[in-house]
């Protein structure tokens, strides 16, 4: 499946359109996580386990939404965005949304 963040696919013509499909994840980062990114906030440095959190939870969310988009019969998602928010101020919860628009489309 083609997925893009741009309205149209080079070399290809949209035929069809099915509507706005979703992916969501919502994740919580553990304890130890927690640990490694507070002591990262005090001696600086990258938190690689937030970024590995992260990047699981938006390739979760990127999948959900292509499977939604293959089960409506549809060949690619166009003008697809990704948004990250926190779920609550102290419970570490992070939520990932992917959308677009899923179509059919044909080679030039």
């Amino acid at each position: 499946m083609i997925v893009t963040t741009t309205n149209a696919i080079e070399d290809y013509k949209i035929t069809g359109y099915y509507g706005i499909v979703f992916g969501e994840v919502i994740t919580g980062v553990n304890m130890f996580k927690d640990l490694g990114a507070g002591i990262r906030n005090l001696v600086g440095g990258r938190s690689t386990g937030y970024e590995q959190e992260l990047t699981n939870a938006r390739q979760e969310a990127l999948a959900e939404m292509e499977q939604r988009a293959a089960a409506m019969g549809a060949h690619a998602i166009v003008g697809v965005d990704i948004d990250y928010e926190v779920l609550g101020a102290d419970n570490g919860m992070l939520m990932v949304t992917s959308s677009g628009t899923a179509v059919t489309v044909e080679p030039l």
